[in-house]
């Protein structure tokens, strides 16, 4: 699935919209979030995020992992740039990210391949100024799913 934006607001309100998608599946979910620095990786999780009623989203590129936890949600955000090791996410426990009900967000997984789990939905993200072109593709049936739904 292809998709073009003219606005950061046109991609807010995908991610959002993506988010009502995922939040009836009662099974981890894994969205990697690929693009350059500055391409709206960040935006787009954003907007995700501030569905669940989480106002304050800040990026976790230093933190490596930001969470939202509410009664309805369990969000992780992973920004993988500044990982030097993919062994660190080991150490921050990983594998409890991927309990049933959690979302994982996962910025720059390349460079966490064989640690982090495959991804479900995989969302390329590339333009400039304001306009962004979305690449969307769905590596296995949840991912299937998924993009059915945004459709």
């Amino acid at each position: 699935m292809n998709l073009i934006f003219q606005h950061e607001s046109e991609t807010r309100d995908f991610a959002q919209k993506l988010a009502i998608c995922s939040q009836s599946i009662n099974q981890a979910i894994v969205i990697y979030l690929e693009g350059d620095l500055g391409a709206g990786k960040t935006t787009f999780a954003r907007g995700f995020i501030q569905h669940f009623g989480f106002n304050r989203v800040k990026s976790p590129t230093y933190s490596l992992v930001e969470s939202y936890i509410n009664d309805a949600i369990s969000i992780h955000h992973f920004d993988c740039y500044r990982l030097s090791d993919p062994e660190e996410l080991e150490y921050i426990g990983i594998r409890e990210y991927s309990a049933p009900g959690h979302i994982q967000l996962i910025e720059w997984a390349n460079l966490a391949k064989g640690i982090i789990s495959p991804a479900d939905l995989v969302i390329s993200i590339t333009g400039d100024d304001n306009s962004r072109n979305l690449t969307l593709s769905a590596n296995n049936s949840l991912g299937q799913q998924l993009l059915k739904c945004v459709d």
